[in-house]
Protein backbone atom coordinates (compact mmCIF):
# COMPACT_ATOMS: atom_id res chain seq x y z
CA UNK A 1 0.00 0.00 0.00
CA UNK A 2 1.41 3.38 -0.90
CA UNK A 3 2.01 5.95 1.82
CA UNK A 4 -0.63 8.67 2.18
CA UNK A 5 0.12 12.00 0.55
CA UNK A 6 2.07 14.28 2.86
CA UNK A 7 0.08 17.28 4.08
CA UNK A 8 1.72 20.63 3.39
CA UNK A 9 3.77 22.19 6.15
CA UNK A 10 2.11 24.70 8.44
CA UNK A 11 4.22 27.63 7.33
CA UNK A 12 7.68 28.66 6.17
CA UNK A 13 9.46 31.89 6.98
CA UNK A 14 9.76 32.94 3.33
CA UNK A 15 6.25 32.08 2.11
CA UNK A 16 4.05 34.76 0.57
CA UNK A 17 2.15 37.07 2.93
CA UNK A 18 -1.37 35.88 3.63
CA UNK A 19 -0.69 32.30 2.64
CA UNK A 20 -0.84 30.92 6.19
CA UNK A 21 -4.24 32.49 6.88
CA UNK A 22 -5.72 31.06 3.66
CA UNK A 23 -4.27 27.64 4.45
CA UNK A 24 -5.86 27.69 7.89
CA UNK A 25 -9.17 28.87 6.41
CA UNK A 26 -9.14 25.90 4.04
CA UNK A 27 -8.33 23.47 6.87
CA UNK A 28 -11.13 24.82 9.04
CA UNK A 29 -13.70 24.89 6.23
CA UNK A 30 -12.95 21.24 5.53
CA UNK A 31 -13.36 20.44 9.23
CA UNK A 32 -16.80 22.05 9.24
CA UNK A 33 -18.28 20.59 6.06
CA UNK A 34 -16.55 17.21 6.04
CA UNK A 35 -16.16 16.40 9.74
CA UNK A 36 -19.16 18.51 10.94
CA UNK A 37 -17.03 20.31 13.50
CA UNK A 38 -18.34 23.44 15.22
CA UNK A 39 -16.76 26.62 13.91
CA UNK A 40 -16.93 28.19 17.38
CA UNK A 41 -14.85 25.32 18.72
CA UNK A 42 -12.31 25.56 15.88
CA UNK A 43 -11.82 29.31 16.41
CA UNK A 44 -11.93 29.37 20.20
CA UNK A 45 -9.10 31.53 21.52
CA UNK A 46 -8.15 29.02 24.20
CA UNK A 47 -8.98 25.59 22.81
CA UNK A 48 -9.40 26.08 19.07
CA UNK A 49 -7.46 24.59 16.17
CA UNK A 50 -3.71 24.96 16.95
CA UNK A 51 -2.87 26.41 13.54
CA UNK A 52 -5.57 29.04 13.97
CA UNK A 53 -4.34 29.96 17.44
CA UNK A 54 -0.77 30.44 16.12
CA UNK A 55 -1.91 33.22 13.78
CA UNK A 56 -1.77 36.85 14.87
CA UNK A 57 -4.98 38.74 15.57
CA UNK A 58 -5.18 40.29 12.10
CA UNK A 59 -4.83 36.94 10.33
CA UNK A 60 -7.36 35.31 12.68
CA UNK A 61 -9.78 38.05 11.71
CA UNK A 62 -9.20 37.31 8.03
CA UNK A 63 -9.71 33.57 8.57
CA UNK A 64 -13.03 34.22 10.31
CA UNK A 65 -14.18 36.59 7.57
CA UNK A 66 -13.33 34.05 4.85
CA UNK A 67 -15.10 31.24 6.69
CA UNK A 68 -18.23 33.25 7.38
CA UNK A 69 -18.49 34.25 3.72
CA UNK A 70 -17.71 30.75 2.44
CA UNK A 71 -20.36 29.18 4.70
CA UNK A 72 -23.07 31.84 4.36
CA UNK A 73 -22.81 31.72 0.57
CA UNK A 74 -21.69 28.12 0.09
CA UNK A 75 -24.45 27.25 -2.37
CA UNK A 76 -23.82 30.34 -4.47
CA UNK A 77 -20.09 29.64 -4.60
CA UNK A 78 -20.73 26.02 -5.57
CA UNK A 79 -23.09 27.06 -8.38
CA UNK A 80 -20.58 29.59 -9.77
CA UNK A 81 -17.72 27.11 -9.63
CA UNK A 82 -19.85 24.53 -11.42
CA UNK A 83 -20.57 27.08 -14.17
CA UNK A 84 -16.82 27.50 -14.65
CA UNK A 85 -16.11 23.78 -15.05
CA UNK A 86 -16.45 21.76 -18.24
CA UNK A 87 -17.03 18.66 -16.12
CA UNK A 88 -17.66 18.15 -12.37
CA UNK A 89 -14.69 17.80 -10.05
CA UNK A 90 -13.76 14.22 -9.17
CA UNK A 91 -15.61 12.80 -6.19
CA UNK A 92 -12.37 12.44 -4.25
CA UNK A 93 -11.29 16.04 -4.86
CA UNK A 94 -12.65 17.40 -1.59
CA UNK A 95 -9.48 19.35 -0.75
CA UNK A 96 -9.46 20.95 -4.22
CA UNK A 97 -13.12 21.92 -3.89
CA UNK A 98 -12.42 23.47 -0.48
CA UNK A 99 -9.50 25.45 -1.89
CA UNK A 100 -11.66 26.80 -4.72
CA UNK A 101 -14.40 27.74 -2.26
CA UNK A 102 -11.93 29.71 -0.13
CA UNK A 103 -10.60 31.58 -3.15
CA UNK A 104 -13.99 32.27 -4.71
CA UNK A 105 -15.55 33.45 -1.43
CA UNK A 106 -12.84 36.10 -1.12
CA UNK A 107 -13.31 37.30 -4.69
CA UNK A 108 -17.09 37.40 -4.52
CA UNK A 109 -17.82 38.63 -1.02
CA UNK A 110 -14.77 40.11 0.72
CA UNK A 111 -12.95 43.40 0.32
CA UNK A 112 -9.59 41.86 -0.49
CA UNK A 113 -7.68 42.19 -3.79
CA UNK A 114 -8.80 39.55 -6.26
CA UNK A 115 -5.16 39.00 -7.21
CA UNK A 116 -4.31 38.05 -3.63
CA UNK A 117 -7.19 35.56 -3.50
CA UNK A 118 -6.12 33.98 -6.80
CA UNK A 119 -2.38 33.92 -6.13
CA UNK A 120 -2.62 32.44 -2.63
CA UNK A 121 -5.03 29.78 -3.86
CA UNK A 122 -2.66 28.81 -6.66
CA UNK A 123 0.27 28.65 -4.24
CA UNK A 124 -1.70 26.46 -1.83
CA UNK A 125 -2.60 24.11 -4.67
CA UNK A 126 1.03 23.94 -5.80
CA UNK A 127 2.23 23.14 -2.26
CA UNK A 128 -0.25 20.29 -1.72
CA UNK A 129 0.63 16.96 -3.41
CA UNK A 130 -3.10 16.22 -3.73
CA UNK A 131 -3.71 19.38 -5.76
CA UNK A 132 -0.43 20.26 -7.46
CA UNK A 133 -1.58 18.94 -10.85
CA UNK A 134 -4.65 21.19 -10.68
CA UNK A 135 -2.68 24.43 -10.28
CA UNK A 136 -3.57 25.64 -13.77
CA UNK A 137 -7.25 24.80 -13.23
CA UNK A 138 -7.36 26.74 -9.96
CA UNK A 139 -5.77 29.74 -11.65
CA UNK A 140 -8.14 29.64 -14.63
CA UNK A 141 -11.33 29.19 -12.62
CA UNK A 142 -10.62 31.90 -10.05
CA UNK A 143 -9.52 34.39 -12.71
CA UNK A 144 -12.79 33.77 -14.52
CA UNK A 145 -14.72 34.24 -11.27
CA UNK A 146 -12.88 37.54 -10.82
CA UNK A 147 -13.66 38.74 -14.37
CA UNK A 148 -17.33 37.76 -14.33
CA UNK A 149 -18.29 38.06 -10.66
CA UNK A 150 -21.04 40.67 -11.14
CA UNK A 151 -22.68 38.60 -13.87
CA UNK A 152 -22.35 35.43 -11.82
CA UNK A 153 -23.88 37.03 -8.73
CA UNK A 154 -26.81 38.34 -10.77
CA UNK A 155 -27.31 34.91 -12.34
CA UNK A 156 -27.19 32.99 -9.06
CA UNK A 157 -29.17 35.30 -6.78
CA UNK A 158 -31.71 32.83 -5.34
CA UNK A 159 -31.27 32.76 -1.52
CA UNK A 160 -32.45 29.15 -1.46
CA UNK A 161 -29.10 28.23 -3.05
CA UNK A 162 -27.40 29.03 0.24
CA UNK A 163 -29.74 26.93 2.35
CA UNK A 164 -28.92 23.19 2.35
CA UNK A 165 -31.78 21.17 0.84
CA UNK A 166 -32.58 19.34 4.10
CA UNK A 167 -33.06 22.65 5.88
CA UNK A 168 -34.90 24.46 3.11
CA UNK A 169 -37.40 21.61 2.83
CA UNK A 170 -38.16 21.86 6.55
CA UNK A 171 -38.49 25.64 6.39
CA UNK A 172 -40.94 25.38 3.49
CA UNK A 173 -42.97 22.78 5.39
CA UNK A 174 -43.13 24.99 8.49
CA UNK A 175 -43.50 28.47 6.99
CA UNK A 176 -44.32 28.14 3.29
CA UNK A 177 -41.95 28.86 0.41
CA UNK A 178 -42.06 32.70 0.45
CA UNK A 179 -41.17 32.85 4.16
CA UNK A 180 -38.56 30.12 3.71
CA UNK A 181 -36.85 32.23 1.04
CA UNK A 182 -37.05 35.32 3.28
CA UNK A 183 -35.41 33.39 6.11
CA UNK A 184 -32.72 32.08 3.76
CA UNK A 185 -32.06 35.64 2.59
CA UNK A 186 -31.66 36.81 6.19
CA UNK A 187 -29.17 33.98 6.78
CA UNK A 188 -26.94 35.44 4.06
CA UNK A 189 -26.44 38.71 5.94
CA UNK A 190 -24.12 39.50 8.84
CA UNK A 191 -26.12 39.97 12.02
CA UNK A 192 -26.16 43.23 13.98
CA UNK A 193 -24.67 43.31 17.46
CA UNK A 194 -27.31 43.18 20.20
CA UNK A 195 -26.62 44.05 23.83
CA UNK A 196 -28.62 43.59 27.01
CA UNK A 197 -27.92 46.34 29.53
CA UNK A 198 -28.31 46.44 33.28
CA UNK A 199 -30.01 49.82 33.09
CA UNK A 200 -30.59 52.86 30.83
CA UNK A 201 -30.89 51.25 27.42
CA UNK A 202 -31.55 54.61 25.74
CA UNK A 203 -28.45 56.14 27.32
CA UNK A 204 -26.20 53.28 26.26
CA UNK A 205 -27.67 53.27 22.77
CA UNK A 206 -26.77 56.94 22.39
CA UNK A 207 -23.30 56.45 23.85
CA UNK A 208 -22.50 53.49 21.58
CA UNK A 209 -24.09 54.90 18.43
CA UNK A 210 -26.87 52.32 18.31
CA UNK A 211 -30.59 52.27 18.93
CA UNK A 212 -32.75 51.04 21.79
CA UNK A 213 -35.32 48.54 20.57
CA UNK A 214 -38.77 48.60 22.13
CA UNK A 215 -38.07 45.29 23.85
CA UNK A 216 -35.10 46.81 25.72
CA UNK A 217 -32.22 45.54 23.59
CA UNK A 218 -29.52 47.95 22.43
CA UNK A 219 -28.71 47.29 18.77
CA UNK A 220 -25.53 48.24 16.92
CA UNK A 221 -24.57 47.47 13.30
CA UNK A 222 -22.02 44.67 12.77
CA UNK A 223 -18.72 45.60 14.38
CA UNK A 224 -15.37 45.96 12.64
CA UNK A 225 -13.52 45.70 15.98
CA UNK A 226 -13.54 43.60 19.11
CA UNK A 227 -16.55 43.83 21.41
CA UNK A 228 -14.17 44.23 24.34
CA UNK A 229 -13.13 47.64 22.97
CA UNK A 230 -16.61 49.12 23.37
CA UNK A 231 -17.41 51.50 26.21
CA UNK A 232 -19.12 49.74 29.08
CA UNK A 233 -17.61 46.30 28.52
CA UNK A 234 -14.88 46.46 31.16
CA UNK A 235 -17.19 47.90 33.81
CA UNK A 236 -19.84 45.25 33.11
CA UNK A 237 -22.63 47.59 32.01
CA UNK A 238 -23.91 45.18 29.36
CA UNK A 239 -23.49 41.78 27.76
CA UNK A 240 -23.89 40.47 24.22
CA UNK A 241 -27.29 38.81 23.68
CA UNK A 242 -29.43 38.61 20.57
CA UNK A 243 -32.76 40.43 20.80
CA UNK A 244 -34.63 37.13 20.43
CA UNK A 245 -32.56 35.41 23.10
CA UNK A 246 -33.52 38.17 25.53
CA UNK A 247 -37.26 37.42 25.22
CA UNK A 248 -37.70 34.17 27.25
CA UNK A 249 -36.52 35.70 30.54
CA UNK A 250 -38.87 38.65 29.99
CA UNK A 251 -41.80 36.25 29.77
CA UNK A 252 -41.40 35.34 33.44
CA UNK A 253 -42.59 38.84 34.31
CA UNK A 254 -41.70 40.51 37.61
CA UNK A 255 -39.10 38.33 39.33
CA UNK A 256 -37.61 40.68 41.93
CA UNK A 257 -37.24 38.75 45.18
CA UNK A 258 -38.42 35.50 43.59
CA UNK A 259 -36.51 32.24 43.49
CA UNK A 260 -35.76 31.39 39.85
CA UNK A 261 -33.95 28.41 38.36
CA UNK A 262 -32.18 28.94 35.04
CA UNK A 263 -31.62 25.49 33.55
CA UNK A 264 -29.02 24.85 30.81
CA UNK A 265 -27.88 28.32 31.85
CA UNK A 266 -24.40 28.82 30.38
CA UNK A 267 -23.04 31.10 29.03
CA UNK A 268 -25.43 33.08 31.19
CA UNK A 269 -27.13 35.83 29.21
CA UNK A 270 -30.59 34.92 30.50
CA UNK A 271 -29.18 34.28 33.98
CA UNK A 272 -27.79 37.81 33.95
CA UNK A 273 -31.17 39.22 32.94
CA UNK A 274 -32.83 37.49 35.89
CA UNK A 275 -30.13 38.49 38.37
CA UNK A 276 -30.17 42.10 37.17
CA UNK A 277 -33.95 42.12 37.66
CA UNK A 278 -33.50 41.21 41.32
CA UNK A 279 -34.28 37.49 41.24
CA UNK A 280 -32.54 35.01 43.53
CA UNK A 281 -31.16 32.88 40.72
CA UNK A 282 -29.87 29.32 40.76
CA UNK A 283 -28.06 28.50 37.52
CA UNK A 284 -27.70 24.89 36.38
CA UNK A 285 -25.60 23.49 33.55
CA UNK A 286 -24.18 20.07 32.75
CA UNK A 287 -20.89 21.46 31.40
CA UNK A 288 -18.14 22.44 33.81
CA UNK A 289 -16.33 24.50 31.17
CA UNK A 290 -19.48 26.35 30.13
CA UNK A 291 -20.33 27.06 33.76
CA UNK A 292 -16.84 28.49 34.23
CA UNK A 293 -17.60 30.86 31.38
CA UNK A 294 -20.85 31.91 33.08
CA UNK A 295 -18.96 32.58 36.30
CA UNK A 296 -16.38 34.68 34.44
CA UNK A 297 -19.15 36.68 32.79
CA UNK A 298 -20.84 37.27 36.13
CA UNK A 299 -17.59 38.46 37.66
CA UNK A 300 -17.28 41.11 34.93
CA UNK A 301 -20.94 42.08 35.28
CA UNK A 302 -20.83 42.30 39.05
CA UNK A 303 -23.84 40.00 39.38
CA UNK A 304 -24.36 36.96 41.58
CA UNK A 305 -26.10 33.62 41.23
CA UNK A 306 -25.83 30.19 42.77
CA UNK A 307 -24.25 27.80 40.29
CA UNK A 308 -24.74 24.04 40.06
CA UNK A 309 -23.02 21.65 37.64
CA UNK A 310 -24.82 18.47 36.66
CA UNK A 311 -27.67 16.93 34.69
CA UNK A 312 -30.91 18.52 35.85
CA UNK A 313 -32.72 15.24 35.18
CA UNK A 314 -30.79 13.76 38.10
CA UNK A 315 -31.39 16.56 40.58
CA UNK A 316 -32.22 15.46 44.08
CA UNK A 317 -35.53 16.62 45.53
CA UNK A 318 -35.26 20.25 46.62
CA UNK A 319 -37.42 23.20 47.49
CA UNK A 320 -39.42 24.15 44.38
CA UNK A 321 -38.83 27.49 42.68
CA UNK A 322 -41.21 30.36 42.05
CA UNK A 323 -40.21 30.27 38.40
CA UNK A 324 -38.09 28.11 36.10
CA UNK A 325 -36.53 28.97 32.75
CA UNK A 326 -35.49 26.08 30.51
CA UNK A 327 -33.64 27.21 27.39
CA UNK A 328 -33.11 23.70 26.07
CA UNK A 329 -30.31 22.43 23.82
CA UNK A 330 -31.46 22.24 20.22
CA UNK A 331 -30.37 22.19 16.59
CA UNK A 332 -29.65 25.95 16.79
CA UNK A 333 -31.02 26.55 13.30
CA UNK A 334 -32.34 29.91 14.48
CA UNK A 335 -28.77 31.19 14.91
CA UNK A 336 -27.48 30.53 11.38
CA UNK A 337 -27.02 34.27 10.73
CA UNK A 338 -24.33 34.26 13.41
CA UNK A 339 -23.29 30.62 13.12
CA UNK A 340 -23.56 29.58 9.45
CA UNK A 341 -21.74 26.33 10.17
CA UNK A 342 -24.93 25.04 11.84
CA UNK A 343 -26.48 24.47 8.41
CA UNK A 344 -23.67 22.00 7.64
CA UNK A 345 -23.04 20.42 11.03
CA UNK A 346 -26.68 19.48 11.77
CA UNK A 347 -29.26 17.48 9.79
CA UNK A 348 -32.90 16.43 9.87
CA UNK A 349 -32.21 13.25 11.86
CA UNK A 350 -30.62 15.25 14.64
CA UNK A 351 -33.72 17.43 15.01
CA UNK A 352 -35.82 14.43 16.02
CA UNK A 353 -33.20 13.24 18.51
CA UNK A 354 -32.91 16.67 20.08
CA UNK A 355 -36.68 16.97 20.40
CA UNK A 356 -36.58 13.84 22.54
CA UNK A 357 -33.92 15.38 24.76
CA UNK A 358 -36.00 18.55 25.10
CA UNK A 359 -39.08 16.58 26.11
CA UNK A 360 -37.13 14.80 28.85
CA UNK A 361 -35.64 18.06 30.11
CA UNK A 362 -39.04 19.77 30.12
CA UNK A 363 -40.51 16.92 32.16
CA UNK A 364 -37.68 17.27 34.68
CA UNK A 365 -37.99 21.05 34.79
CA UNK A 366 -41.71 20.79 35.53
CA UNK A 367 -40.95 19.09 38.82
CA UNK A 368 -38.92 22.08 40.01
CA UNK A 369 -41.82 24.57 39.86
CA UNK A 370 -43.99 25.26 42.89
CA UNK A 371 -47.79 25.12 42.48
CA UNK A 372 -48.84 28.47 41.09
CA UNK A 373 -45.38 29.07 39.66
CA UNK A 374 -44.31 29.71 36.08
CA UNK A 375 -42.23 27.69 33.63
CA UNK A 376 -40.83 29.10 30.38
CA UNK A 377 -39.57 26.61 27.80
CA UNK A 378 -37.51 28.00 24.92
CA UNK A 379 -34.86 27.20 22.35
CA UNK A 380 -33.21 28.69 19.27
CA UNK A 381 -34.52 26.22 16.69
CA UNK A 382 -36.65 27.22 13.73
CA UNK A 383 -38.26 23.79 13.59
CA UNK A 384 -41.71 23.26 15.17
CA UNK A 385 -40.71 19.68 16.03
CA UNK A 386 -38.36 21.19 18.62
CA UNK A 387 -40.82 23.82 19.81
CA UNK A 388 -44.58 23.71 19.41
CA UNK A 389 -44.72 19.90 19.20
CA UNK A 390 -42.71 19.45 22.41
CA UNK A 391 -45.06 21.76 24.32
CA UNK A 392 -48.21 20.14 22.95
CA UNK A 393 -47.01 16.69 24.00
CA UNK A 394 -46.03 17.99 27.43
CA UNK A 395 -49.42 19.61 28.08
CA UNK A 396 -51.22 16.46 26.96
CA UNK A 397 -49.25 14.46 29.54
CA UNK A 398 -49.38 17.00 32.39
CA UNK A 399 -52.88 18.10 33.38
CA UNK A 400 -51.34 20.04 36.26
CA UNK A 401 -49.89 22.52 33.74
CA UNK A 402 -51.60 25.00 31.43
CA UNK A 403 -50.37 27.39 28.79
CA UNK A 404 -50.17 30.99 30.05
CA UNK A 405 -50.58 32.88 26.77
CA UNK A 406 -48.23 35.70 25.88
CA UNK A 407 -50.02 38.88 24.88
CA UNK A 408 -48.74 40.83 21.83
CA UNK A 409 -48.45 43.95 23.98
CA UNK A 410 -45.75 42.19 26.02
CA UNK A 411 -43.43 42.25 22.98
CA UNK A 412 -43.59 45.81 21.61
CA UNK A 413 -42.21 45.94 18.10
CA UNK A 414 -42.42 42.17 17.82
CA UNK A 415 -46.16 41.63 18.06
CA UNK A 416 -46.01 39.48 14.93
CA UNK A 417 -43.91 36.96 16.87
CA UNK A 418 -46.83 36.05 19.16
CA UNK A 419 -48.72 33.08 17.72
CA UNK A 420 -52.44 32.42 17.87
CA UNK A 421 -51.74 29.95 20.69
CA UNK A 422 -50.02 32.65 22.75
CA UNK A 423 -46.52 31.30 22.19
CA UNK A 424 -43.53 33.20 20.80
CA UNK A 425 -41.99 32.28 17.45
CA UNK A 426 -39.37 34.64 16.02
CA UNK A 427 -37.73 34.14 12.63
CA UNK A 428 -34.67 35.88 11.16
CA UNK A 429 -36.74 37.82 8.60
CA UNK A 430 -38.62 39.71 11.35
CA UNK A 431 -37.74 43.07 12.95
CA UNK A 432 -37.14 45.19 9.86
CA UNK A 433 -35.23 48.30 10.96
CA UNK A 434 -34.85 49.84 7.51
CA UNK A 435 -31.42 48.52 6.56
CA UNK A 436 -30.09 44.93 6.44
CA UNK A 437 -27.27 45.77 8.86
CA UNK A 438 -29.79 46.73 11.58
CA UNK A 439 -32.59 44.26 10.83
CA UNK A 440 -33.47 40.72 11.77
CA UNK A 441 -33.05 38.59 14.88
CA UNK A 442 -32.41 34.98 15.75
CA UNK A 443 -35.08 32.35 15.32
CA UNK A 444 -36.51 31.44 18.73
CA UNK A 445 -39.43 29.59 20.23
CA UNK A 446 -40.80 30.20 23.72
CA UNK A 447 -43.88 29.02 25.60
CA UNK A 448 -44.99 30.21 29.03
CA UNK A 449 -46.65 27.63 31.24
CA UNK A 450 -48.25 27.78 34.68
CA UNK A 451 -48.30 25.02 37.26
CA UNK A 452 -51.82 24.83 38.60
CA UNK A 453 -52.12 25.19 42.34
Amino acid sequence: MSAPARRPAIATQDEAPGLASRRVAARLLAAVVEARTSLDGLTDAGGGHPEYRRLDARDRGLVKAILMAALRRRGTVEAILAACLDRPLPGKAASLRTLLHIGAAQILFLDVPDSAAVDTSVELARADPRNARFTGLVNAILRRVSREKEAFLARFDDPALDCPPWLFERLVAAYGEPRARAIALAHRRPAPLDLSVKADAAGWAERLGGEALATGTVRLPPLDRAVTELAGFAEGAWWVQDAAAALPARLLGEVSGSTVADLCAAPGGKTAQLAAAGARVSAFDISKSRMKRLQENFARLGLSAETHIGDLRALAAREPFDAVLLDAPCSSTGTIRRHPDVAYTKDAAEIGKLAGVQAALLAAAAGLVRPGGRLVFSNCSLDPVEGEAVVEAFLAARPDYARLPVRPAELPGLEEAVTSAGEVRTTPDMLDRGTPSRSGLDGFFAARLARLG
